[in-house]
């Protein structure tokens, strides 16, 4: 005990006593996951301003052997940022780090820190004339690096990539205390092993992202959205490999949602304008341009690229925004799909990658598996499709309590994932491992591939500070 009182003593005077944390009270709302599905224990909370003194602190759990867990926004969703129950841990939370460091309008880059929010960047680049296109739901409280630590994707990934795509350069702070200055705002650096792909990914595991170089693009001239009915998957691929024709790199936006995701939201959210006076189609596509050239330009592309769906039968129907603002309430469709679901009741949820051409047929394969298996179960399907992510969900039959129906949890995962792996796809899209799917990753990486990562970890953080039992 002594020790770790040492311990505190010492992290008290490398941040400063009003911002180290130990009180029971003040330490619950870093301790538990977002959607309180569980909570961890934490010896304290320390909040550092400057990398300086996340490596002081970094240093002192070296030298004490306390286990660190690196936090953010605490938004993420497999249980990766918060401890386990031991109560040995220092949470590290970087929401001091929050300087814009830099902004480049002529090389397109802007180097923050970790504790930025990811809201606040994209409206600093849109104050310079720039686009960081990177947006998730999550986004008016996540932070940058979380989204780098979770390879974070959202919902531009078909035109801009993820965040691992969005970034040239990380800060970060070793499992030794360290601090590796890899800043560099380069497009073209072919000097050796690319330390910044370790990281980016790693969910804290492997060091401690303190900033970053992140891409930002011109913004567009117009941006012009539509939600088109489309009667299968398979048409809603037929729209995704006619609007890259027609479109090309001015398609920033692609989702698929099942009716389902549209009726759970008319009814938990009743205030919402209806898209369409019947929810008639089984699956719906919001689909978004991005135009360099001028909004009559955005407007026609969109309009003959909806003309030809509906002639040739790949689209039953389409509403098309004509203002940002109404671009704006099309987009909540998709995003309250997540908090209807939650008012609806738990779900078993699924973060899953596939190969693009093969994602109608894994519709079709696994929901028939599981109509086989747990009759009248609902599908919540919606997702990423432009770049192969779905959000694969499965609700309770109507009538059944959901919490009841969650005892079948782990028999629906073995269906979806198995199919995943069938169909060549990933269990993780882009919420990453944390604990959720520490054991599952098991089945379907080889033992060549645990290998090689558990071969990363033991030579970077040998004394297993960092994040430990996530990922690995």
């Amino acid at each position: 005990m002594s020790s770790m009182n040492d311990f505190l003593a010492a992290c008290r005077q490398a941040v400063g006593s009003t911002h180290l944390m130990t009180d029971t009270d003040a330490l619950l709302p870093y301790q538990q996951e977002q959607r309180g599905r569980a909570t961890g224990k934490a010896l304290a909370v320390a909040s550092p301003a400057t990398t300086e003194e996340v490596a002081r602190l970094v240093r002192l759990c070296h030298q004490y052997r306390v286990p660190i867990v690196a936090q953010g926004g605490n938004t993420g969703l497999v249980l990766g940022s918060i401890p386990d129950e031991s109560g040995t841990a220092l949470i590290l939370s970087l929401r001091r780090l929050n300087r814009i460091r830099e902004i480049d309008g002529v090389n397109n880059t802007m180097t923050v820190e970790a504790g930025c929010i990811l809201q606040n960047v994209q409206q600093a680049a849109a104050g310079v004339g720039r686009l960081y296109p990177l947006s998730l739901a999550s986004e008016g409280s996540c932070t940058i690096g979380g989204n780098l630590s979770a390879n974070a994707g959202g919902t531009a990934v078909l035109r801009y990539g993820n965040s691992r795509e969005l970034c040239l350069g990380l800060e970060v702070v070793t499992p030794q205390g360290d601090i590796w200055n890899g800043l560099r705002a380069l497009r073209k650096d072919n000097t050796g092993y690319d330390l910044r792909d370790l990281y980016i990914g790693a969910e804290g595991t492997l060091g401690i992202i303190t900033a970053a170089v992140l891409k930002l693009f011109p913004q567009p001239a117009a941006i012009r959205t539509t939600c088109v009915a489309v009667p299968s998957p398979h048409h809603a691929l037929q729209l995704l490999n006619l609007a890259q024709q027609r479109c090309s790199a001015g398609l920033t936006g692609f989702e698929l949602m099942s009716a389902l995701c549209l009726t759970l939201v008319q009814r938990h959210f009743p205030e919402m304008t209806p898209l369409f006076s019947d929810i008639a189609s089984p699956y719906y596509v919001l689909l978004e341009l991005s135009d360099h050239e001028s909004d009559t330009h955005a407007t026609t592309l969109l309009e003959n690229l909806i003309e030809e769906a509906l002639q040739n039968g790949i689209a039953s129907d389409a509403i098309v925004a004509t203002s940002l603002t109404q671009s704006a309430a099309l987009w909540q469709w998709r995003e309250r799909i997540p908090p209807a679901q939650k008012s609806e009741g738990h779900n078993i949820k699924h973060d899953i990658s596939l190969p693009i051409s093969r994602i109608a047929d894994f519709i079709a394969a696994t929901d028939a598996l599981i109509a086989r298996h747990y009759s009248g179960a609902r599908m919540v399907t919606f997702g990423h499709m432009g770049d192969g992510n779905l959000h694969y969900n499965v609700a309770a039959p109507a009538g059944e309590a959901p919490a009841d129906f969650l005892k079948h949890q782990s028999a629906i995962n073995r269906i979806v994932h198995d199919n995943v792996h069938a169909f060549d796809g990933s269990i993780s899209a882009e919420h990453g491992i944390g604990t959720l799917k520490r054991e599952e990753i098991l089945r379907y990486k080889s033992p060549v591939e645990m290998q090689l990562m558990r071969s990363i970890k033991q030579a970077l953080d040998p004394l297993n500070i960092m994040n430990p039992g996530k990922v690995l």
